[in-house]
């Protein structure tokens, strides 16, 4: 298995990136900062106004470094890539699979089951924990909604019928969110909304899926696949559709509980965010702090479910990725999706 490396965030404006001595180097105004060990990372990500140098760029390039830039907020502005890796045969199977309504069909119903499966999980574990019985009634009743939904995609064979029954289930799981926050907390989530964010959870959950969403599209890059080519996401230009699709089997397990520990452990305060006219943002305190409980979440290990042997949290990308080049070399007859337990 792939050792986790790290991922070094650079959240300072106008920090000067460069490359010396097997080093990953950080200068602000003329006065270096931080000297990190190149072996030691797997990708660097940039917010706000940061500068790279081209000997760094060139680097990263060569040792498959992902390179990636953020808006102060996280919204994706770019990526810097080196050579592309992997078997040109293996891509040639991902991109055959597309035509083939059968397998995508499959694949898809396969991983909305695992979607439901582990936001109904999420459901469950917080009306076991919750001492507020109104709440727990409310959050049994709709992981029931949600055993009833995804009973549904056993009979459907078209994309998009799955994909309106998933958007149901969406629905009912997010219709609970509050119910899983705690009183203490101060927050409220009141309803799924994404471009932009119109409180603090959601400002931190999107946060956090544009994250993992970037750890997925290396993922799947170092394994040789292209992130492009999805089957529930709509194929577009310079979208990431494929790391989309299993973005959603790991939202609520990765993610949303992630979230909701932040805010029920009161980590995040009203001092973490901005208003930006009507939206809300994490700011530079609110990001250095959920980058710093992100990366030590994923340093954590799991049991995984199909590989039947501890892995951490950060390398659940990589091993879904692993598993999806063998179901196209005919070693795996179906995608093991990752079902949380």
């Amino acid at each position: 298995m792939k050792k986790l490396l790290n991922t070094l965030y650079i959240l300072t404006p106008d920090s000067y990136l460069f490359f010396r001595n097997e080093t990953i180097c950080v200068r602000v105004g003329g006065e270096d900062k931080v000297s990190v060990p190149a072996i030691s990372i797997e990708s660097i990500v940039c917010f706000s106004q940061v500068t790279v140098s081209t000997p760094l760029i060139g680097f990263c390039g060569e040792r498959g470094i992902g390179l990636v830039f953020l808006s102060p907020h996280g919204r994706f502005l770019g990526r810097v890539m080196g050579p592309v890796s992997g078997n040109v045969l293996l891509r040639k199977k991902q991109y055959a699979t597309l035509d083939d309504a059968g397998f995508s069909a499959d694949f898809v119903r396969t991983l909305l089951l695992a979607k439901i499966r582990n936001s109904k999980a999420v459901l469950m574990r917080s009306a076991r924990t919750t001492s507020d019985q109104k709440n727990a009634r409310s959050l049994y009743h709709a992981a029931e909604k949600l055993s009833s939904t995804a009973a549904l995609l056993g009979d459907q064979t078209d994309v998009d019928s799955m994909r309106g029954i998933e958007g149901a289930a969406a629905t009912i799981y997010f219709s609970q969110f509050d119910q899983m926050l705690s009183d203490s907390c101060g927050f409220h989530f009141e309803t799924r909304s994404r471009r932009p964010p119109r409180n603090e959870v959601n400002a931190v959950l999107s946060f956090v899926y544009t994250l993992l969403s970037r750890e997925i599209q290396s993922a799947l890059e170092s394994v040789g696949l292209d992130p492009n080519t999805g089957y529930l996401h709509a194929l577009r230009p310079g979208r990431p559709s494929f790391a989309l699709d299993l973005l959603e089997e790991l939202r609520a397990p990765l993610c949303d509980r992630f979230t909701l520990s932040l805010f029920n452990k009161r980590q995040l305060s009203q001092q973490d965010f901005e208003t930006d006219e009507e939206a809300v943002y994490l700011n530079d305190r609110g990001r250095r702090t959920v980058l710093t409980a992100w990366q030590r979440r994923k340093a954590e290990e799991v049991q995984h479910p199909f590989l039947n042997e501890k892995i951490q949290i950060g390398m659940i990308p990589f091993s879904q990725a692993m598993l999806f080049t063998r179901v196209l070399r005919g070693d795996l007859d179906c995608y093991p999706p990752f079902v949380w337990r």
